[in-house]
């Protein structure tokens, strides 16, 4: 019998039906997975069981009781708690305060009582193997895979009945989402209810005990994992065959960029080149080194030595700034907290990577920079009905393809592209990867730094391995596999 039931859902948002009489059924110490493209529908449906948005129409039953979950708190007492794929931590506050937000230990008097406190979050750090985490430390000096264990130990610190993760891995490491695999399994046999949204595919066959499906808001059909392959999977989630990027290779033995002896915060003397039409991806484990270097590169952290020469021309980048005057453009990890101003229109936020034009275009030219705009929908296929529509509301692929628009504004000889297709949804992924090799035909250069091992061996010319911020080696994609670039990565 279902512990959860969600029948006949449905929610709109001005000019956009989120959700059609979408039913789910969840059944009790199971891991169920929600699988569908960004837009789909599957956050706004976590969403109104989180009590953060309000279904239109239909019913929510839990247990054997009909359920109006008006807000977070109304989840929160219903035994419902959810991670957010977007990170929910106060900064400024410490671990424990997080984790333990509105439902801190207090005396007679309310105030809180901080040793009890640490020790309760210290406790429960443990029990997750999170020793390395310290219960007084500042959420902002961890790092992004810390911040999203502490998010999951917060929404455990809840004692949840039925537990929803959004895109959990997007961000921690191999070790961290083996620990997470194995919390999930533990929870599951402890009766937990546990809904799995993730674009990985082979985490859902990995953990899944039955998979949901939903295409353009509508609900595609319910199965046990053993009964879906994988390609069955992807066809009813983009309604198409979607199959391995393959075309030609545009390299020219033009040398765009030289990258010599560079040495800087987390690597050292870094030597390699990127050609005319390559795609140059940079493998490694986290903490190699290899966002530190692309970003030394393009002039937002400090080179110690060694130098960088784009179009025989040596580059003195001391601002990003200069980096993208000389044809220099970089679309960091973070989207939105790095790459985007989410509360712009996606015209505004297309137009302002270029310091040249933005500031005229966008107050003397209305016109030329919704036609600037357009173009660029146009080229990148942006799916939104108005230029003018908040960036926030857009799917996670169509969030990319506006950071791509706003570099590619700037005309650049050179593209770095930090994990291009995280938290992605499949037929997403292959836009992107035909928009990428689409400019190396026009003559741009590009590297890609990728945790997704499949993805550089599909779209990259070439690979460089890093490993504790040094060179271990380099294949062409002819030569290379899963197993030898982990080999040099790892061992």
């Amino acid at each position: 019998m279902a512990i959860l039931e969600l029948n006949q859902i449905s929610k709109s948002f001005p000019g956009v039906k989120a959700l059609s009489e979408v039913n789910l059924s969840i059944l009790p110490g199971e891991i169920h997975a929600l699988c569908g493209e960004n837009g789909a529908g599957k956050s706004t449906l976590m969403n109104i069981l989180a009590g953060n948005l309000q279904p239109d129409s239909g019913t929510i039953t839990l247990g054997s009781q009909l359920q109006n979950i008006n807000s977070p708190i109304d989840a929160f007492q219903l035994g419902i708690s959810i991670v957010y794929q977007h990170l929910s931590l106060v900064e400024n506050l410490n671990v424990a305060e997080n984790i333990y937000s509105n439902q801190q230990p207090r005396n007679k008097l309310g105030i809180i009582q901080f040793d009890t406190l640490y020790k309760q979050t210290k406790t429960l750090l443990q029990q997750l193997h999170l020793d390395e985490i310290n219960p007084e430390t500042q959420v902002s000096k961890l790092s992004i895979a810390q911040k999203q264990m502490v998010e999951i130990a917060k929404a455990l610190s809840k004692n949840p009945g039925i537990f929803i993760l959004d895109e959990p891995t997007a961000s921690i490491t191999e070790k961290e989402t083996t620990i997470l695999f194995s919390i999930l399994k533990k929870l599951r046999d402890q009766g937990v209810s546990i809904i799995y949204i993730s674009h990985r595919l082979e985490e859902i066959f990995l953990l899944a005990d039955r998979i949901s499906i939903l295409k353009d808001g509508k609900h595609q059909g319910t199965f046990k994992t053993d009964e879906l392959t994988k390609e069955e999977l992807i066809k009813r989630m983009v309604g198409r065959e979607v199959s391995v990027l393959k075309s030609e290779s545009h390299v020219n033995p033009e040398i765009l960029l030289s990258v010599q002896n560079l040495t800087g915060s987390r690597f050292t003397n870094i030597t390699f080149q990127l050609h005319r039409g390559e795609i140059l991806g940079i493998a490694g484990l986290v903490g190699a080194g290899r966002t530190e270097i692309a970003r030394a590169i393009f002039g937002a952290d400090k080179i110690e030595s060694g130098q960088v020469i784009l179009r025989n021309e040596i580059l003195h980048a001391n601002h990003p700034i200069e980096s993208i005057s000389k044809g220099l453009a970089y679309v960091p990890e973070e989207r939105k907290a790095l790459g985007l101003f989410p509360e712009m229109s996606i015209q505004d936020n297309i137009i302002v990577g270029n310091p040249k034009t933005a500031l005229r275009v966008r107050f003397f030219s209305a016109s030329k920079a919704k036609q600037l705009a357009v173009k660029f929908k146009e080229k990148l296929r942006i799916v939104t009905p108005d230029v003018q529509q908040k960036v926030n509301n857009l799917s996670g692929g169509n969030q990319q393809k506006v950071v791509l628009a706003k570099w590619l504004n700037t005309n650049p000889t050179v593209l770095i592209v930090d994990e291009p297709t995280n938290g992605i949804d499949v037929g997403a992924k292959f836009e992107i990867y035909e928009i990428l090799k689409r400019l190396t035909s026009e003559g741009k250069g590009i590297i890609i730094i990728s945790s997704d091992l499949p993805e550089l061996l599909g779209i990259c010319d070439r690979i460089v391995v890093l490993k504790k911020g040094v060179i271990a080696g380099e294949f062409l994609s002819a030569e290379a596999s899963e197993e030898n670039i982990m080999a040099l990565a790892a061992n």
